[in-house]
């Protein structure tokens, strides 16, 4: 037998719920379906060795930089985008054959 670790987790409802679940389902305990859990989560940073979490936040700085360089180069709009649709909306359903 391979030796285990106690370790002791606190569960949201949610997620205790499904463990239950597929628990039942596969006729497995909690304990096994949780372990086999940790063990693809645990794959799966292993695959990514740079962390999913650094990659996003990386990916949201650049996002933001770009906001910022096109904010920098055009201006920010001043007008009300929806306000505006709305009317444009509004007058396509007044006059149906016209385009504009």
């Amino acid at each position: 037998m391979i030796q285990k670790y106690r370790a002791q987790i606190l569960l949201e409802p949610e997620q205790h719920n499904t463990l239950q679940e597929i628990a039942h389902r596969e006729g497995h305990s909690i304990s096994e379906v949780a372990r086999e859990v940790i063990r693809l989560g645990l794959q799966a940073l292993e695959m990514d060795p740079e962390n999913l979490w650094a990659k996003r936040m990386a990916a949201l700085e650049e996002l933001n930089q770009l906001r910022q360089e096109i904010q920098e180069e055009r201006g920010t709009y001043q007008g009300n985008l929806v306000d505006e649709a709305r009317d444009e909306r509004k007058r396509q359903l007044d006059n149906p054959g016209k385009a504009e």
